[in-house]
């Protein structure tokens, strides 16, 4: 995964690590970055992931939680606890890759 940096022309590697900051992409990104990194989670096996989004105005948790609520593989998602994030946060819980495959 590589976030865009609008002004570096090296796109950067990111660990799949079932954290995925999203402070780090453009927003334009966003609707294909999620559900990009979420099928390689499943794929590697990973299949509880936070997403930061940020606490801002909002604009960006909701736009999350719409990808997530049409993500193939996407069991639940909820806000973290403050624990992990709070309201900037959100904690998806995915099928594993074996329950997707016909």
């Amino acid at each position: 995964m590589k976030p865009s940096s609008g002004t570096d022309p090296e796109p950067i590697e990111l660990p799949i690590d079932g954290v995925l900051d999203l402070h780090t992409f453009h927003p334009r990104d966003v609707r294909a970055l999620v559900p990009e990194y979420l099928a390689v989670c499943r794929e590697r096996g990973i299949l509880e992931v936070r997403i930061i989004h940020g606490k801002g105005d909002g604009t960006m948790r909701r736009t999350v939680h719409a990808l997530l609520a049409r993500t193939t593989g996407v069991l639940g998602y909820a806000l973290a606890g403050p624990d992990a994030g709070g309201w900037g946060a959100t904690l998806v819980t995915l099928a594993p890759a074996s329950r997707l495959t016909p």
